[in-house]
């Protein structure tokens, strides 16, 4: 029987001791739970603890007997760090290790293990996993964050993974966030001290952490970046678009009222009334955010469900009337809500309740763009159709050849949301608002998730913005003439439309040829019945027996993934990279007249706004990963294009794509007359910011325009 030890390094850190006695003694051993899993699922059993040494060089920092540690007097802990070695006996019966399950049982919450860095002495992959449940979700360790299993030709491609990764420290913020904290914190630096001093820290002076230098080489060994030698790290972001002409034009109700039309989530902006009129809109968010207040609100953050009414004005803008904030009643859900309605003003605490007002609907705006709008309705349900089409259709296949570019690289970057983005204790849920029960509220919205509704002209006329109409064009009346997102997605899903259509007519001369096609009808079985297997039953899938239905599925595949991911995805910095704009989460309730919280709202809004919105610790998380994924790597193609222009030796088929991009170019074309169009209000905006998120192509960078063809950042 085989034996040998396995070993690995873990590293403690206390970046808070308020609350703790500093000169108590702990035994960190048993606040501190650590087992290797394997295959088998059954625990390793460790020799002694498998707790063999401390291994610092430090002694005042902490003591060498096991994991027996004292804190020392708060001053002296500038870097309360503490590495340990674990090991494990391990033999080959005890099947494959594959992880450590490292647990915190500490009451004090704030005393964590930070990171493992593995240096195992067998050849079989192991890793650290921050999580308290196995079975539920598994991770790599923070250092092989890039390593998860993709097949190959889904992966990243070499100059992509250089150029996502060269944001460092931004890309591997997830993996670095505790010492951002621990610097704030031992700063004392977590507020943001005005207006001014956010712009200051985010895009002139930067904020500098710094960082254990074996953790950056473990980084710098797996990843192509250069660390410092000193082991100071800085972030320092772009000016976003939103402050580039107009520095206030953002705190208007104009602006508010301009981005739910023109921003990075307008697709949910719904006709309130049907009378002949139809001037009365509303954004709500209500019934989301209900379900979970009671929670949220039991921690750190406060909030409340949000319903925003607006009236179009005879110049085409919109005009916020009220919004009403929400609560669950104390008395229990029984009894409803309670709510309170804010009226805008311009003046004394009313302007300051009113602005405030306005911060709470962003912030649920914020958390259901990132949880439902990009990543449920993009991101998670795209992915089905990837697999299905990789696994039923052969590479031969008219469909496959249709839909594979609309595919790439979408895999990976779904890979990558899972372990830094949407996990336990990743970026969103530390700074967005839903926090842990973000990935529960994206479960609940999906079960009312219709596939024939992502199709954009069925969404408009679902939410009584548009009006069918056969001698308009696409069929429809806009009901708010000069909305950007729609006016112009209509033109690129006619466009889409009308190429799928001719592509499908190649190859497909009947319905009966539909029918008869083994491979599509095993493709759109496993999509239906096991991809969305959840919602297998409803009446609405089509039923793929037809080529309309064939044609209107394809289009709204190609829609999601290009277009639509498009609209909602690389407006996220240009838009929400100055947090006062797009803030993702509030601290504090609207203040009660009497209260030191009104007095000081009455004193200083600005600082009482600062005190209720997004933080400096979570400001640097949410920026960190949305200028990465608002940014187009140098190697992306964009819809109407292929990276190989002899992707098939059909000349109808070539004949029929080249058409799609001369339009695709065409319409482009169009939608820069728009945006010079003075008359149409909703395409710039007080803040002097053109409508560009659906313009087909784009340079390098952080453009705020561009389709790429697929999910691929």
């Amino acid at each position: 029987m085989a034996k040998m030890v396995v070993t690995g390094t873990v590293v403690i850190i206390n970046p808070n001791l308020n609350g703790v006695d500093p000169s108590a003694s702990l035994d960190l051993f048993q606040s501190f739970s650590i087992k290797l899993i394997t295959v088998s699922s059954n625990s390793i059993p460790a020799s002694e603890n498998g707790i063999l040494k401390v291994e610092d060089d430090d002694d005042e920092m902490c003591d060498n007997n096991g994991l027996e540690g004292s804190i020392r007097p708060l001053q002296k802990l500038s870097e309360p760090m503490c590495s340990y070695v674990v090991y494990f006996d391990w033999s080959n019966e005890m099947g494959i290790p594959v992880a450590f399950v490292i647990k915190n049982l500490h009451p004090n919450d704030e005393f964590y293990l930070v990171m493992g860095l593995p240096r195992f002495q067998i050849s079989h992959p192991s890793h650290f996993l921050h999580q308290q449940d196995p079975n539920t979700e598994s991770r790599l360790a923070d250092e092989q964050g890039f390593d998860m299993y993709v097949p190959r030709d889904d992966r990243f491609g070499d100059q992509k993974l250089f150029e996502f990764v060269s944001h460092f420290p931004k890309s591997l913020m997830n993996s670095l966030k505790s010492f951002v904290k621990n610097e704030l914190v031992s700063k004392q630096k977590e507020e943001f001290e005005s207006f001014e001093d956010v712009s200051n820290v985010l895009y002139e002076d930067g904020f500098s952490f710094p960082v254990l230098q074996q953790i950056l080489d473990a980084i710098a060994a797996r990843l192509p970046i250069q660390v410092p030698s000193d082991g100071i790290l800085k972030l320092l972001f772009p000016i976003p678009h939103i402050i580039q002409d107009n520095l206030d034009g953002w705190k208007t109700d104009e602006e508010f009222a301009r981005e739910m039309l023109a921003g990075v989530n307008p697709g949910l902006i719904r006709l309130l009334q049907a009378l002949k009129s139809k001037r009365l809109f509303i954004l709500d968010h209500h019934d989301s955010f209900m379900p979970y207040l009671r929670k949220i609100n039991e921690t750190t953050r406060k909030a409340y469900a949000t319903r925003t009414i607006l009236f179009l004005q005879d110049n085409g803008t919109l005009k916020p009337l009220a919004i009403e904030l929400s609560l669950p009643h104390p008395n229990g859900d029984q009894f409803g809500g309670v709510s309170e309605v804010y009226l805008p003003a311009i003046d004394g605490v009313e302007a300051s309740l009113w602005f405030l007002a306005k911060a709470y609907v962003i912030v649920n705006d914020s958390g259901y763009h990132q949880l439902v709008s990009h990543w449920l309705n993009t991101h998670a349900a795209m992915e089905p159709f990837v697999i299905a089409t990789h696994r039923q259709l052969s590479v031969l296949h008219p469909i496959h050849k249709l839909l594979h570019p609309h595919f790439h690289d979408t895999m990976f970057i779904n890979a990558l949301a899972r372990q830094n983005l949407i996990s336990a204790d990743g970026i969103i849920e530390n700074s967005f608002l839903p926090a842990k029960y973000s990935m529960e509220m994206s479960s609940v919205v999906y079960k009312n998730w219709n596939f024939l509704h992502q199709a954009l002209p069925t969404d408009l006329l679902k939410r009584g913005m548009a009006i069918e109409d056969p001698n308009a064009p696409h069929g429809l009346n806009l009901v708010i003439k000069d909305y950007p997102y729609a006016v112009d997605g209509l033109d690129i899903w006619a466009a889409i439309n009308t190429w799928v259509q001719d592509y499908v007519f190649c190859y497909y001369k009947t319905d009966d040829d539909i029918k008869q096609d083994t491979e599509l009808q095993s493709w759109w079985k496993e999509v239906v019945e096991v991809g969305h297997g959840d919602l297998k039953d409803k009446p609405w899938w089509p039923k793929m027996q037809t080529r309309e239905e064939l044609i209107e599925s394809c289009t709204i595949i190609i829609w999601t993934s290009s277009a639509l991911h498009a609209a909602v995805n690389f407006g996220q910095y240009p838009y929400g990279g100055y947090i006062l704009n797009r803030p993702t989460l509030s601290r504090r309730f609207i203040p009660k007249e009497g209260s030191e919280e009104y007095e000081e709202l009455v004193r200083d809004p600005k600082v009482a706004f600062l005190k209720t919105i997004t933080p400096k610790y979570e400001t640097f998380l949410d920026l960190s990963i949305i200028e990465i994924l608002s940014s187009h790597t140098s190697d992306e193609i964009y819809l109407g294009t292929r990276d190989n222009p002899k992707w098939t030796s059909d000349v109808k088929a070539l004949e029929a794509f080249k058409s799609f991009g001369t339009r695709l170019g065409f319409i482009e074309q169009i939608m820069i007359e728009r945006n010079n169009d003075p008359t149409l209000l909703n395409r710039i905006g007080p803040v002097k910011m053109p409508y560009t998120l659906l313009y087909p192509t784009s340079e390098a960078g952080l453009t705020g325009r561009g389709i790429p063809n697929s999910v691929s950042i």
